[in-house]
């Protein structure tokens, strides 16, 4: 057992947007968890472009998974060695790493699929991790929350509130990626969370398209457009707002092809600045929507995530959440970029104590169940 020491653990994040390895050095104790340092690895856009198409149904897609699985575990692996290099750290300092993996598909049992059986598949092999970095590598996170009966998402809730509750301070932490996902924290112990729906995903892609841009750099261009209702209207229709209780969401509802529907449907259609616009006004409403559907009765809500640097998504928060305050991850002490990598190390961490890692209350689990699969680093040589 370590959880009384001090330990290091590597987190190591992925997300839907692609665009890189989110690597986080932290110490772990039982005063909590403290980032020492991180870096950012850059994905290959030959990658992205790979993962792209496999995140789609297509041909072969076993041997295209195979290969790009074992090409991100060589990735996250030379991420590590990195981090490691940049800190003048030691592969044998390090207690685990904790890999989330990318994404390819999220497909959770709220959503009805022909099988019955509804998954998540997270490639990025781990044993490429342990041997290439030789430390021990937990991964695969999400599937043991599902085969308990939940959705496998959000798994972020459950550091949150071991990183940022507070006792009597009712307050939310946002993280705001690819998807938005919401963690309520009632300040007396109580943990509730869901997806809220598309956080960057849809103007990411959607400017990539128009502009040729990775993302909307402060929001800027959505900011100078204005919002169409009708196409806002209709993008609200979706069901997935409808949900109540546990419920999680990807790409796969959430994309370019459902947005040209929404479109198609217009009598008129809006230049490319008012999509943009409106595909801000959706975010911030959606999210708005789903936390204030939670509950009203908020102190605060504390954004992570790439959303956080969206100066034009915040002020669209900042008018809709109000009175609550609006702040970002920093305010409590954690750089907004790298919370949900840090989540993965402490998730790493609490599957080596035998400790569980979800929330039932959250994904919709049976019971709480200890996440991810270990993959045991390089023993130390005889002598």
């Amino acid at each position: 057992m370590l959880r009384h020491h001090d330990v290091l653990c590597v987190g190591l994040m992925s997300g839907t947007s692609v665009d890189a390895i989110d690597c986080a050095l932290t110490r772990i104790n039982q005063q909590g968890i403290s980032l020492l340092a991180t870096c950012e690895h850059p994905v290959p856009e030959a990658t992205r472009q790979r993962i792209t198409a496999i995140s789609h149904p297509g041909d072969n897609e076993i041997e295209r998974m195979g290969a790009l699985d074992r090409e991100l575990g060589e990735l996250f692996a030379e991420a590590t060695l990195g981090l490691l290099e940049q800190t003048g750290r030691q592969p044998d300092e390090i207690t685990a790493i904790g890999s989330h993996g990318q994404t390819i598909r999220h497909l959770p049992p709220s959503v009805h699929i022909p099988s019955g059986h509804g998954f998540t598949l997270q490639i990025g092999d781990p044993n490429t991790i342990a041997e290439r970095t030789g430390i021990t590598t937990v991964a695969d996170f999400r599937r043991r929350d599902i085969a308990a009966g939940g959705e496998g998402a959000p798994l972020a809730p459950a550091f949150h509130a071991a990183a940022f509750a507070k006792p009597g301070v009712r307050r939310v932490i946002l993280n705001i990626g690819g998807i938005a996902n919401a963690t309520l924290l009632d300040g007396n112990g109580g943990v509730l969370g869901f997806d809220t729906g598309p956080g960057n995903t849809l103007l990411d892609h959607w400017i990539c398209r128009h502009r040729g841009s990775a993302y909307d750099r402060d929001g800027q261009w959505a900011a100078e457009g204005e919002v169409n209702t009708d196409l806002l209207e209709g993008l609200l229709t979706h069901d997935y707002f409808s949900r109540q209780g546990p419920r999680s969401t990807g790409k796969e509802a959430f994309n370019l092809a459902w947005l040209d529907e929404r479109l198609a449907q217009l009598d008129h259609l809006p230049a490319a600045q008012q999509v943009q616009s409106t595909l801000a006004e959706f975010t911030a409403a959606t999210i708005a929507h789903g936390i204030l559907q939670a509950t009203c009765d908020i102190d605060a809500v504390y954004v992570c995530g790439g959303g956080a640097r969206n100066t034009d998504l915040m002020r669209r928060l900042y008018r809709k959440l109000a009175p609550a305050k609006l702040d970002t991850t920093a305010a409590l002490g954690m750089d907004p970029e790298w919370v949900e990598a840090a989540a993965f190390a402490w998730l790493a961490w609490r599957s080596l104590e035998g400790l569980s890692g979800n929330v039932p209350a959250v994904t919709g689990a049976s019971r709480e169940v200890i996440l991810g699969a270990v993959y045991p680093g390089r023993q130390p040589s005889p002598g």
